[in-house]
């Protein structure tokens, strides 16, 4: 199987261009590629693949093999991708995925690639949608009690769920390791969660780490850093336009608020093409 990794600030997925290749078991690959140690080492695995509704469809699986609906990052590397190995000539182009079509603009340097803008859609902020387990219209700074502890959370979809936290704490002293997974599989979030752990750092600047749904720690969220910002406008933290700050780079959002759709702008860099030899069972 050909493939080519990519990555946008650090968070880092196998992608294959299904316009060219099958591939017959995605859950599977997905796990096997993403091994850091037997495989080629990833986040996840992306597809892309042909679209009857846009210019191209991103589907996107985690590490442990589960299907995700949406990735920022991932979807900025789509459209570098496209772009420079020519399955288009469009710097705007529309790709189709499990939480609807996104708009993005192409920033080209060098007839490469170098950043990319996606119009990532309204965040939803109805409990029952998101889903999460809470009264009310909106699940903004409400309380969330894990392992002995009460945080204050506020959830929103950016097509698949996510629960931002708030912290005094610098961020970058949390043992992840020990508290990502009681936040992921909470009973309160019936298709588990990815949550943001945040300081505010200004009026116009974030710090975010991030546990990720199926995938654990990494280096950035694209729609993580999306939900961070729109959490951040809702509780009054933060103005319109906010720099977020993660472990593999930063981000810039904007979002007006209301049904706006939440822009975001970062790069998106290829680390290089490959041919992996992949085990019969997953072939067939």
């Amino acid at each position: 199987m050909k493939f080519t990794k990519m990555h946008g600030i650090g968070n880092d997925y196998v992608y294959v261009n299904c316009c060219n290749e099958q591939v017959a078991h995605p859950e599977e690959v997905a796990k096997f590629v993403s091994d850091r140690h037997f495989g080629i080492g990833s986040d996840g695995l992306i597809l892309i693949k042909p679209s009857q509704t846009a210019d191209f469809e991103m589907a996107m699986y985690n590490a442990d093999g589960s299907r995700g609906e949406m990735c920022g990052n991932g979807i900025r590397c789509v459209g570098k991708y496209v772009y420079d190995y020519g399955l288009t000539n469009k710097t705007n182009v529309k790709i189709e995925t499990l939480a609807g079509t996104k708009d993005l603009d192409l920033t080209v340097e060098n007839g490469k690639v170098s950043t990319v803008t996606v119009n990532m859609g309204a965040p939803e902020l109805s409990p029952e949608k998101i889903p999460v387990d809470a009264q009310g219209t909106q699940a903004v700074n409400i309380p969330l009690e894990v392992g002995g502890r009460t945080y204050q959370m506020t959830c929103i979809s950016m097509g698949n769920p996510h629960c931002v936290i708030f912290m005094e704490k610098d961020v970058r002293e949390l043992d992840l390791e020990k508290i990502g997974p009681s936040f992921e599989r909470h009973p309160r979030f019936p298709k588990r969660i990815n949550t943001e752990f945040v300081n505010v750092l200004g009026r116009d600047t974030l710090r975010m780490r991030v546990w990720e749904r199926g995938s654990g720690e990494t280096l950035a969220c694209g729609t993580g850093a999306c939900a961070t910002a729109a959490a951040a406008v809702l509780n009054g933290k933060t103005g319109k336009e906010v720099t977020v700050q993660l472990l593999g780079g930063s981000l810039s959002i904007r979002w007006e608020g209301g049904d706006a759709p939440i822009y975001m702008t970062g790069p998106a860099a290829t680390v290089f093409d490959g041919e992996v030899f992949l085990p019969p069972e997953l072939m067939a």
